[in-house]
């Protein structure tokens, strides 16, 4: 059974995702930033918010997060926001309404990248 706990040292880092996540959303850098970097990044943000606040192991939590991504992209291939008419600017940019396989490779990137910092600082 997971447990609700709050960990520090998770949330400290998904802030800082967040807020790499708000700029490249509001100053609209480079197309690679925005397009790719932004979502290598999403898999952190999600990453360290589930453990901030759940008792789930490393490993659980990539395959949760990157199923989580991988799932929402599948959905924009069928168009989910459209066949829902979703309306809302805020569940549209969750959702998402292109797909596009590099977004998977972004996914993918974001997962190693994170299993490589746990490897390394070996919590």
């Amino acid at each position: 059974m997971m447990k609700v706990l709050f960990k520090k040292r998770y949330f400290i880092p998904f802030l800082l995702v967040l807020v790499c996540e708000i700029a490249i959303a509001i100053f609209h850098f480079h197309r690679f930033v925005r397009g790719f970097l932004g979502d290598v990044l999403v898999i952190p943000l999600l990453y360290f918010l589930l453990r901030a606040f759940l008792t789930i192991t490393h490993k659980s939590t990539i395959y949760v997060v990157l199923g989580f991504a991988f799932i929402v992209e599948i959905l924009q291939l069928f168009k989910l926001s459209e066949i829902m008419n979703i309306n809302s600017e805020v569940l549209e940019t969750i959702l998402g309404n292109t797909f596009d396989w590099k977004d998977l490779l972004a996914y993918g990137l974001g997962a190693f990248c994170i299993h490589l910092v746990h490897v390394v600082t070996a919590d």
